[in-house]
């Protein structure tokens, strides 16, 4: 689903109230944020939400959130939403980015720097 050119903020209250069924907030257990990656554990099926099957479409490599909006052209809230009801159903899995890797410590690194320059 792609609203092309259009933002979401074209796309009437409406229509996003019944994508999302009038939810407001996730109904998973999992707390999703905007870096959460989300992928696809298999296709869409026959009859499911169009914007729904668009999420797994896309989410056969891991995309954030926030991607996935952009992607939609939906509102964060409303991905949200959808995602949740996505992971219910087992359609997808979403995990935590991969946490940065922790800075070695100074000392460490000002004895490589030390040794480097008596080469």
């Amino acid at each position: 689903m792609s609203n092309g050119d259009r933002g979401w903020e074209d796309v009437s209250p409406e229509r996003l109230y019944v994508i999302t069924g009038g939810r407001a907030g996730s109904s998973a257990p999992t707390r999703l944020d905007l870096v959460t990656l989300i992928v696809a554990r298999s296709g869409p099926r026959p009859g499911m939400q169009p914007e729904k099957a668009a999420i797994i479409r896309m989410c056969d490599a891991p995309l954030s959130v926030a991607e996935i909006s952009a992607y939609t052209g939906l509102p964060v809230s409303v991905v949200t939403v959808l995602l949740s009801d996505l992971l219910a159903e087992k359609q997808v899995l979403a995990r935590a980015p991969v946490a940065p890797s922790q800075l070695p410590d100074r000392a460490l690194i000002e004895a490589v720097i030390d040794g480097l320059q008596k080469l």
